[in-house]
């Protein structure tokens, strides 16, 4: 496994294991199976209702809790947000049955997000969220928090994917030191990703399949990936990108796949906006 450091330098895996999607039932057994293949970058987030299952397979893999790397996501909460954001900290963490965090992403940009980072700050301080970051946050939100609080967020997790490769994104990011981290790695299958012919043709010439050369593409980029899979054999597949490196014309043939825009939603379109601002959790 390769790591990349954060900028407060906490060491992040730069491959690990997704659970979006994947139901509470059958969550315990593919994180087992994710941990025996090598993962040990776990993420999952409150939204996802598998935050006890996530624990289970942690507690009963036998692998020291040092060598893990835990990540979970705050949704929008309620005014006083600060308050009720260390109450869903402190559910998200009781229901992992862990004693701290590895990483704690506010998961959308809505609703009170100052009062909700003011209280994710708080919990970076106290060392109870070793790294705090967001997820979804387009440049101009990320800057504005990033230039009217005191910590900087050490990732944003954004659906990053060949078709929307968000390169100068990235390069904004880098300048102020915020890793970037890719969901939505494959598309979702999405525009026939894994029949791609450019993907597909670079894969030949490694024996490896579209969605390894996917994997190689975003670590390259040195842009953190969580693919997710509840096959076994998948798992194994997806963690075994360290072995070749692609060329700088490869890089280049794969940048052209990019459409620039989303395959799924615009966080700036006002009915998704008043769709995710306005779910709430059930405790």
């Amino acid at each position: 496994m390769r790591y990349v450091t954060l900028n407060n330098g906490v060491e992040m895996p730069i491959l690990g294991f997704g659970v979006y999607q994947i139901p509470a039932e059958d969550t315990e057994r593919a994180v087992s199976e994710a941990l025996a293949a090598g993962y040990r970058l776990l993420d999952t987030a409150a939204a996802y209702g598998n935050e006890e299952a996530v624990g289970r397979a942690t507690r009963s893999s036998g692998i020291p809790r040092e060598e893990l790397f835990v990540t979970t996501k705050l949704w929008v909460q309620d005014a006083p947000a600060q308050d009720n954001t260390r109450r869903a900290f402190e559910t998200s963490l009781t229901k992992l049955g862990l004693d701290y965090l590895d990483l704690y992403l506010m998961h959308q940009p809505f609703g009170d997000v100052y009062g909700q980072w003011r209280a994710m700050e708080a919990l970076n301080r106290e060392g109870l969220a070793k790294a705090i970051g967001v997820a979804n946050f387009y440049p101009d939100r990320l800057i504005d928090l990033i230039l009217n609080n005191e910590i900087t967020p050490q990732v944003n997790q954004i659906e990053t994917h060949p078709f929307f490769q968000r390169a100068s994104y990235q390069d904004l990011m880098r300048e102020h030191r915020v890793r970037m981290q890719s969901w939505g790695g494959f598309a979702e299958g999405r525009n026939a990703l894994f029949t791609n012919p450019l993907l597909a043709g670079i894969g030949e010439r490694y024996g490896k399949s579209v969605a390894q050369i996917v994997l190689r593409w975003l670590t390259q980029r040195e842009v953190v990936a969580i693919p997710k899979s509840v096959r076994t054999e998948r798992m194994a597949e997806n963690i075994d990108v360290f072995d070749f490196r692609l060329t700088d014309e490869e890089m280049a043939r794969i940048a052209t796949l990019d459409t620039g825009g989303s395959l799924f939603f615009d966080h700036h379109d006002p009915e998704m906006v008043t769709r995710l601002a306005g779910r709430r959790l059930d405790s």
